[in-house]
């Protein structure tokens, strides 16, 4: 009996066993950096690539008409922000400044005062436009639904002071997009928005 265990007169079957391995291990070795030097000097990689752009060049191109046509919007795209009336034309903000306390960007001002009723309401109501990172926790917060995000992506600032929404320009944005604000929230609350 040899050291392997292996019973042979002179080792031989050991031996070929072992060579057996080495040889299998040594083209295992060689497969792969032949492999790997093939597709170095091919360039296989970049063919595939060249391929991909190839057949990308050959589709029909989407493109939209920006100006005259538009992507379909979700009822829940949070965009510019804006006030909410009651249908009787009263504002619906109580002035209970859970909407500025939540705001992560400290982007909205309020200011209160109370009335000969006893109730209170905002005097000032002022968003940051720069500041405001479209977040919707001031909606989420607020308890009247007050302030909303509404589907309005197209806002520029031209001048010093129009990133500043006060509180007539946000209820002016929140009654001109009264019946679209009104049908989205409708939509969320049935589960299809």
């Amino acid at each position: 009996m040899d050291s392997c265990g292996i019973v042979d007169g002179n080792g031989r079957f050991a031996m070929m066993i072992y060579a057996l391995i080495a040889v299998i291990i040594v083209g295992l070795v060689w497969f792969v950096f032949a492999r790997g030097l093939v597709q170095t000097v091919l360039m296989t990689e970049l063919l595939r690539g060249l391929l991909v752009t190839q057949k990308t060049t050959l589709r029909r191109k989407e493109t939209i008409q920006f100006p005259d046509e538009s992507l379909p919007v979700s009822n829940r795209f949070r965009g510019l922000l804006a006030l909410r009336r009651y249908p009787n034309g009263e504002e619906r903000c109580i002035g209970c400044k859970l909407c500025e306390v939540t705001c992560p960007a400290l982007a909205i001002t309020i200011e209160t005062q109370p009335r000969d009723d006893g109730s209170r309401r905002t005097t000032r109501f002022d968003i940051d436009m720069f500041k405001c990172i479209n977040c919707g926790l001031c909606e989420q917060a607020c308890p009247v639904d007050s302030i909303v995000s509404t589907p309005e992506m197209h806002y520029v600032v031209t001048s010093r002071g129009q990133n500043i929404m006060t509180k007539d320009k946000l209820l002016e944005l929140g009654t001109a997009l009264e019946p679209k604000l009104a049908l989205d929230r409708q939509l969320i609350h049935e589960g299809e928005g």
